[in-house]
């Protein structure tokens, strides 16, 4: 298990991105893009799913805004806004169903940059299992 204290996010989570190599899940309540700002740390994580969606990757998303849902779409993420009245709050990243990150990072710069935030990676299938049970619940309503 890792700690992943403020600023690490992008650091930890690019590479383990960089190596998936069958499958990504994301739910996220505040996701951004910075196209303008290839080098911003969000942008980099972007940039890493791009490269995995490229390499046949699958990648599917939850996200609460329609723009970042558009914009995952455009880019070959399978990306949704739920349409339940339920609030997506929650925030967490499955690799290859086995690596899960979850905790309060959003994707966005000040999550990855300024905000007090903390989440954890842990590799652990059985858990992985069930985190993956709980997006695909998420996924279907």
């Amino acid at each position: 298990m890792q700690a992943i204290i403020g600023k690490q996010f992008p650091k930890i989570i690019i590479p383990k991105i960089d190596e998936a190599k069958q499958s990504i899940k994301i739910i996220v309540f505040d996701w951004r893009w910075y196209a303008n700002d290839p080098g911003n740390p969000v942008q980099l994580f972007n940039q890493a799913l791009v490269r995995a969606v490229r390499r046949g990757v699958v990648v599917k998303a939850v996200a609460n805004f329609p723009d970042i849902v558009k914009t995952l779409q455009a880019v070959g993420v399978e990306a949704k806004k739920l349409t339940t009245k339920n609030l997506v709050h929650a925030k967490m990243i499955i690799v290859d169903e086995k690596i899960v990150v979850v905790g309060s990072h959003n994707i966005s710069v000040p999550a990855f940059t300024t905000n007090y935030e903390v989440s954890t990676m842990f590799e652990d299938e059985q858990a992985a299992k069930e985190y993956s049970q709980f997006f695909d619940s998420v996924w279907q309503s």
